[in-house]
């Protein structure tokens, strides 16, 4: 079973853990890491997105952020980044490797499998930025069904107006443009 630790608003443990069930069914704070794989392109950048499994308790079969996990009890946010990255996609990065672009929250409530899903989470959020042949990568089966690679400014214009084909939080790609220089985007909040 998965324990993690209980948060304050700003995502500090409190000194208490829950199981990662109890945390969704109840809605309890906790917290995850994201990262965003970009690559640079003459007229912005492009993002390296994760179709989810459709197993996955929430959002299947949807486009996500590159890679993203919860943060086990007593660990702390960079190392959790890293190790998601190096599960789900295959990409083993040094801690130089990631750059921190902010924090942001995710809270909802909605039903998938036929069961209501709590999510209230504080979030970290990282950017990765070398060379990445999305052929070579070692997808984990269980979380990802496959990758691709999405220019940012459509996926930004996209997920202001459907949310059919992905399901990243609107403010963690916020956290990412604004880390990336592109806080002018067109739709932006």
């Amino acid at each position: 079973m998965e324990y993690l630790d209980v948060v304050d608003e700003n995502g500090d443990p409190t000194g208490e853990t829950v199981a990662r069930a109890v945390a969704h069914a109840e809605g309890i704070r906790h917290r995850t890491a994201h990262v965003w794989v970009v690559r640079r392109k003459e007229d912005g950048y492009d993002l390296l997105l994760q179709k989810r499994s459709m197993e996955k308790e929430s959002y299947p079969g949807l486009y996500d952020t590159s890679s993203a996990g919860h943060i086990p009890a007593g660990e702390e946010p960079l190392p959790s980044a890293l190790r998601e990255l190096q599960e789900e996609l295959g990409i083993k990065a040094d801690p130089g490797d990631l750059e921190y672009a902010g924090t942001f929250h995710i809270k909802y409530e909605k039903e998938f499998h036929g069961k209501l899903f709590k999510d209230n989470e504080v979030t970290r959020v990282y950017v990765y930025s070398k060379a990445v042949d999305a052929a070579d990568l070692t997808l984990q089966k269980e979380e990802v069904d496959e990758v691709a690679w999405f220019d940012a400014k459509e996926v930004w214009t996209e997920i202001q107006r459907d949310q059919s084909r992905f399901c990243m939080p609107r403010e963690g790609l916020k956290v990412l443009l604004d880390k990336l220089g592109k806080g002018s985007w067109s739709g932006q909040p």
